[in-house]
């Protein structure tokens, strides 16, 4: 009969077709979808942090404008220093600890009195002043006396406002009056902005708000907010590690940065020209942002006048930009704060897991049209022979089966291998250690472990008194604690290249240089025994604090010849090690009792590990059921040598 040929290329054709003909469209469409939302995503993600940024500046100077404006109206600070200059102080104060990120605030009064309170928490402010240590706030009092005699003072206070130390200040370096937030304000009659410019008495470039006292329109009450403050503020890490914010002014001027670089060499200018002497400093060019003559076009454009998010083609590649006006109460009009963000930086994570997703989907796809034409192979042969080789997986026997035969020969037959493959599998009961089975097993799936000769190290562990411990508390607690202590010591001895052969009751068994080859395995094993002991001291802490049982453990150590590989029936083998090795191991452990010690080794891990290990002798020792005497160590720790690389 050829009616098999037949099937055999309807069979393939169909599946590859089907395959490609459903897959290509949607992983199209999943493709097209899923970028436009990780897009959409991440400009929407970017818009909502740059807002939370732009408020957080705003709300600086709302706190300072407040501030001032509540400032404004107090009669206490109408007359001058030194009236009144308990209550000015706690106002000022007061003030500072609620708008931590104004620098100070001050009054100044036409006959040249200047009080000011600053707020030293910033390193550069507290060197800049030659604040003792301690200084929390700085006062600087300006009081002008009937007489000539004028009181030019600094004060320095700790958090409390409790006085550390004071000193007299040079008067002629400093007057209020020709300052430029007291000119601005009687030039204007009224609330304004001021700056950037360089304060006088810390010589920092400052933003500064400023308003004339409601009773005397001739004093003038101002605040502080430093550049390098604003900068801060402007940190936009959080959205990307590239997201840079800067505020520019209405004349197009960078007032702050957050990039630290740019921001350095803005202060940088500003000291410079206030030694100068110039009055304006020009910071539009493009050197110190790439984007500011875009922004500069954009908050022009009547689109943006509220400001916006554009994507523009910058430094080579897509970016994210967002204006908005940060005026507060019509003071700082025209200025706008930016945020650049790569587009690369907001989609990259969903980009990433969109090609994961893509991938996953090609794979299936792959997989399939692969299983087709496997499929349409495996009908063109017999389906008798399927049957036979299921049968044989099933059976685990490579011996020839009999056939069955029915009306539909290939499905009946293909049914009774696969069920009888299901019963072999369920009957299964092999185990072996984990580390075997990911080791060993190569991608045939014919497991190396003939059993053959070969040095190893060998670790035995046991609890000491546990028949004692199992009585005196109930199963369920000895289980807990048990799986914890297994646990324990099967992570550590993973971390040591050792391999768990056993659990023994209480005890394991641990193997190096098998089924891994492992040339420090004596040494591997060292350093396992003594983690494994410092790992269940912390337990047993842990365990009396919790009510459950101390599990004082003893460890055994030996190296040397056994022969490793699967022992067992046909039906049912186990991968472990026999011969004298790993009974002297054993024995080890169980003289702990009698030394009272933790971990004995024997003689032939002394000269495998050297000087590289604290090894105490203990003499020549008799093992039980061994004709010749064994040679005991301590194992202690690892030695000074060892510990420092030398």
């Amino acid at each position: 009969m050829h009616w098999s040929k037949p099937l055999r290329l309807h069979l393939g054709v169909l599946v590859v077709a089907s395959l490609l003909c459903t897959s290509t469209p949607i992983i199209w469409l999943a493709f097209r979808q899923g970028s436009d939302a990780a897009v959409s995503a991440g400009v929407q993600q970017m818009r909502e942090m740059s807002l939370r940024l732009i408020e957080g500046y705003r709300n600086t100077l709302q706190g300072g404008t407040e501030a001032v404006a509540l400032a404004s109206t107090l009669p206490q600070l109408t007359s001058p220093p030194a009236q009144d200059i308990t209550a000015k102080q706690q106002f000022f104060l007061e003030v500072l600890r609620n708008v931590p990120n104004a620098t100070s605030v001050y009054t100044g009064y036409p006959d040249g009195s200047y009080l000011q309170v600053i707020n030293t928490q910033r390193q550069d402010v507290r060197r800049i002043l030659a604040a003792p240590e301690g200084t929390a706030f700085a006062i600087r009092t300006i009081a002008r006396s009937q007489g000539p005699d004028v009181i030019s003072t600094f004060r320095f206070l700790d958090r409390q406002a409790r006085p550390i130390a004071e000193r007299d200040v040079d008067l002629a370096s400093f007057d209020p009056r020709q300052r430029p937030w007291y000119q601005s304000v009687i030039q204007h009659g009224e609330e304004v902005s001021v700056g950037p410019y360089v304060a006088g008495t810390l010589q920092l470039p400052t933003l500064t708000i400023a308003a004339p006292m409601k009773d005397d329109d001739q004093v003038v009450v101002g605040i502080n907010i430093h550049l390098m403050t604003v900068s801060r503020l402007l940190d936009a890490q959080e959205i990307s590690p590239r997201a840079r914010a800067y505020i520019i002014d209405d004349a197009d001027d960078l007032i702050a940065h957050s990039d630290p670089a740019i921001m350095n060499r803005l202060l940088g200018i500003w000291s410079k020209s206030a030694d100068d002497g110039a009055v304006a400093v020009d910071t539009t060019t493009d050197s110190y942002d790439t984007s500011l003559e875009t922004v500069a076009r954009l908050r022009r454009d009547p689109a943006f006048a509220n400001g916006g998010v554009v994507r523009i083609d910058l430094d080579g590649e897509r970016q994210i930009l967002q204006i908005a006006p940060v005026g507060v109460s019509g003071l700082f009009k025209g200025s706008v704060a930016a945020i650049v963000v790569p587009l690369e930086d907001l989609v990259a994570e969903a980009n990433r897991l969109l090609l994961h997703n893509l991938l996953i989907a090609a794979a299936f796809v792959i997989s399939g049209v692969a299983a087709s034409v496997m499929l349409s192979r495996m009908v063109s042969r017999s389906l008798y022979r399927l049957a036979d080789e299921a049968r044989r997986i099933g059976d685990l026997d490579v011996g020839e089966k009999g056939v069955s035969h029915s009306w539909i020969s290939e499905i009946n037959t293909l049914a009774s291998a696969l069920a009888a493959s299901r019963h072999a599998i369920s009957q299964f009961a092999l185990y072996v250690p984990r580390e075997v089975v990911r080791r060993i097993v190569n991608p045939e799936g014919r497991a190396v472990v003939k059993a053959q000769r070969q040095d190893v190290t060998v670790l035995f562990t046991d609890i000491r008194d546990f028949t004692t411990i199992s009585e005196q508390h109930s199963p369920e607690d000895v289980v807990d604690t048990l799986s914890a202590y297994f646990e324990l010591l099967n992570t550590i001895a993973e971390r040591h290249g050792g391999t768990v052969v056993q659990y023994l009751g209480d005890s394991i068994f641990v193997m190096w240089n098998a089924p891994v080859p492992d040339a420090s395995h004596a040494e591997n094993g060292c350093r396992c025994a003594l983690a494994m002991k410092a790992a269940v001291d912390e337990l047993n802490e842990a365990n009396r604090r919790n009510g459950r049982p101390a599990l004082i453990t003893r460890f055994g150590l030996h190296t040397g010849p056994a022969v490793v590989g699967s022992f067992g029936a046909i039906s049912r083998q186990q991968y472990t090690a026999m011969g004298d090795t790993i009974n002297v191991a054993s024995r080890l452990e169980g003289l702990n009792k009698e030394f009272n010690t933790s971990i004995l080794v024997s003689a032939a891990i002394h000269k495998a590990v050297g000087t590289r290990f604290a090894l105490r002798s203990l003499g020549l020792v008799q093992l039980k059921g061994r004709a010749e005497k064994v040679d005991l160590w301590e194992l202690v720790g690892e030695s000074r040598r060892a510990q420092g690389g030398g």
